[in-house]
């Protein structure tokens, strides 16, 4: 197998790590794209682990470009959202990745160093052997598990694991949409959970909340006043984005808004809106879908 070929082989697996570990796939794309033009020049046929080495490859890379992503993140217009990305409907049927793609855990992941952001994602979302780990975050052995224990207990604290059953969430967001999309308030103050957050994501560049909207009465009313915003040429579609139910809003060919959902014990307990033009082009065409096992 040629070089090229190598790195298609592990294309999806890399776009993943780097998206999970920056947050944008504007920046994931740039990272498999500078690791493919280093791998370009590696005699392939000389490296023992391939799938090592790549990951090893793109997990600096997504570091160098997170940590210059950190200051523009600081001084951001309003919350600060992960760019959405097309998923294919098989992510959801795999717990782990569904979970780790989730807009809730992306905004957990925020909150840590990018130290700990990427070996927390090496290691609990691909279960890459702490050496791989070491080596690929240029740490020791005993730093990296120190690491790795104290990102788990910081992600576990705020994003409680939960298993994934995507028919359910599928179904309560299918109420939630139908009730936005009827303007029935009743019913869409019945599908929202009495602590529901809705964070919306404009980067000052398009109206959105500058605040996270709190408590289902508040959210009701915020979305009743964007429903009530026309937009030119509306066309409304259903998708699947980081792995949870989505709705695409266009003006014309355009994509103006997508709002993400997610529920738990029937009830809706997250909105994200994200509306900032620059964070919107992953979110039709190719899907993200990786099927490769994990490290055992």
């Amino acid at each position: 197998m040629g070089s090229a070929e190598v790195f298609e082989e592990h294309r999806s697996l890399l776009f993943t790590i780097a998206y999970e570990i920056t947050g944008t796939a504007t920046d994931a794309e740039d990272v498999v794209q500078d690791s493919f033009l280093r791998w370009s020049v590696v005699d392939a046929d000389a490296v023992h682990n391939p799938r090592a080495y790549l990951a090893k490859t793109v997990t600096r890379q997504a570091l160098n470009s997170l940590r210059a992503a950190q200051r523009r993140r600081e001084d951001y217009i309003g919350p600060w959202l992960p760019e959405p990305v097309a998923t294919a409907p098989d992510v959801a049927d795999n717990a782990v990745l569904s979970e780790s793609l989730s807009f809730a855990m992306l905004v957990v992941l925020e909150t840590l160093s990018p130290d700990e952001r990427a070996v927390f994602v090496l290691r609990e979302v691909f279960d890459f052997p702490y050496a791989e780990i070491a080596e690929a975050t240029d740490k020791s052995l005993a730093a990296v598990r120190q690491v790795a224990s104290r990102a788990k207990a910081h992600v576990r604290a705020r994003q409680p694991r939960f298993e994934v059953d995507a028919r359910r969430q599928r179904a309560v967001a299918d109420r939630f949409l139908t009730a936005l999309l009827g303007g029935d308030m009743q019913s869409l103050m019945d599908v929202l959970a009495p602590g529901a957050v809705l964070l919306s994501d404009g980067g000052g560049k398009v109206s959105a909340a500058r605040k996270p909207v709190i408590g289902a009465d508040n959210i009701a009313r915020f979305l009743a006043g964007i429903a009530r915003t026309p937009v030119p040429d509306m066309r409304v579609e259903s998708s699947s984005l980081n792995g949870m139910p989505a709705l695409i809003v266009y003006s014309g060919d355009r994509v103006d808004l997508v709002a993400l959902v997610e529920s738990s014990n029937e009830h809706v307990t997250g909105i994200y809106l994200v509306r900032n033009p620059d964070k919107l082009g992953a979110t039709t065409g190719a899907s993200l879908s990786w099927k490769g096992n994990r490290t055992d």
